[in-house]
């Protein structure tokens, strides 16, 4: 019986392993630990269908609402930013990392302690500290597992081969509710429109990401993280059915490509099940049906954010986690009506260009503190910044 846990369990990555876990027999795994977030009464469901041990929400002003909700049952309720970490470090087999944000650092590194298998979610442990996150796995001999969609392709493509014979890795990207639009009507875009992906079902933030291309800018960055390729070796291209997840090439000439229609089910699976593959509630491509496949190169004005991420892989340190918490923050101001759609990759660059001359933002990061730092200088710098242009407008 393996013991599981799931970090951001309300979210739509873990709805999924939740769905995943439900069409397993119950016999073959007991539930540790689900945490979540301001949906109470779903987390409380949840730990119900999968008779979890411990929910956490890790908002401490829910506390009462989730012991409440499961009063009845024999299930340990906790809350806030501690019981996160305290439900990190109940051992586990197979543990989630599916909390959105630089939220989701800590709770994954306490958690490879264990020499745990992680399936990573949280896009931003990579980005902003991967190799602090690399290292400590390899130091407790846990095993990292790629959830991210196209992470999850390139992984598949590279089983039984040598990641020296790679030349290129092609990430895709659908291009985001934004990619067909002219480019001087993006400015004037709405919170519903950005918020709608053309392909995807995923979660308000990361919808918006996908349209300006910031969640592929994390995803550039967490390849060259995750798989040690050079930046120069990692291309982005437009695809807009998005059942290309990426594409492997090597130095013969051939290229790998992982197809699958777009259902998180596909990578959250094939992590829930590695190293063999089961069964799965996803759907199967008519090819014949589909008829054909586009692809186009992405339009720098339209997706700035790419050439930022270009800009952190040179200069690495903690550029990563500077850049992340910019994008948080600028996310956050578009999401309130601070600024505009096309405002948030100019207030990311400002930060860090601000941060890059007066904070050692090429320095190698020594320990998890210093990510929390930098993440916490950069916050406030991009705050500052988009009070400077709300004066001035």
């Amino acid at each position: 019986m393996r013991r599981i846990s799931i970090f951001g369990s309300t979210g739509s990555v873990g709805e999924n392993t939740v769905d995943l876990l439900l069409r397993q027999p119950a016999e073959t795994r007991q539930v540790v630990a689900l945490t979540g977030g301001r949906n109470v009464a779903r987390l409380a469901e949840q730990a119900r269908a999968l008779n979890a041990e411990m929910a956490v929400t890790c908002y401490a002003e829910c506390h009462a609402a989730l012991k409440d909700a499961l009063s009845d049952t024999g299930i340990t309720v906790a809350a806030g930013p501690a019981a996160l970490i305290e439900a990190a470090d109940r051992p586990a087999d197979w543990i989630m990392s599916a909390i959105v944000g630089a939220a989701g650092l800590a709770p994954g590194f306490h958690a490879l302690r264990h020499g745990t298998t992680l399936a990573l979610a949280n896009k931003e442990s990579l980005v902003t500290a991967g190799p602090l996150l690399m290292a400590e796995a390899k130091r407790h001999g846990a095993t990292i597992l790629p959830v991210d969609s196209e992470h999850s392709a390139i992984f598949q493509a590279l089983v039984g081969e040598d990641i020296a014979t790679v030349e290129r890795i092609v990430v895709t990207a659908s291009g985001g509710a934004f990619r067909d639009w002219p480019l001087d009507k993006l400015a004037h875009a709405t919170l519903e429109e950005a918020s709608s992906h053309p392909n995807w079902e995923m979660g308000q933030r990361i919808t918006i990401d996908s349209a300006s291309m910031f969640n592929k800018s994390l995803e550039l960055i967490e390849t060259r993280e995750y798989f040690g390729v050079a930046p120069e070796q990692i291309e982005t291209v437009i695809h807009p059915e998005s059942l290309i997840h990426s594409l492997v090439g090597y130095r013969d000439g051939a290229l790998m490509a992982h197809l699958g229609a777009p259902d998180m089910r596909h990578a959250i699976g094939y992590a829930l099940n590695w190293p063999d593959r089961a069964d799965l509630p996803v759907a199967r491509l008519d090819l014949a049906a589909i008829g054909q496949l586009n692809f186009h190169a992405p339009d720098p004005r339209r997706y700035p954010a790419l050439t930022l991420a270009r800009e952190v892989m040179r200069i690495r340190g903690l550029a990563g986690a500077a850049f992340n918490a910019a994008k948080e923050r600028a996310l956050d101001a578009f999401i309130a009506g601070e600024v505009r759609f096309t405002d948030m990759a100019q207030v990311v660059e400002a930060a860090l260009s601000q941060l890059s001359s007066d904070s050692g933002l090429g320095n190698a990061p020594s320990s998890l503190d210093t990510v929390l730092e930098m993440d916490h200088l950069a916050r406030q710098r991009t705050a500052e910044i988009i009070r400077n242009r709300a004066t001035r407008n």
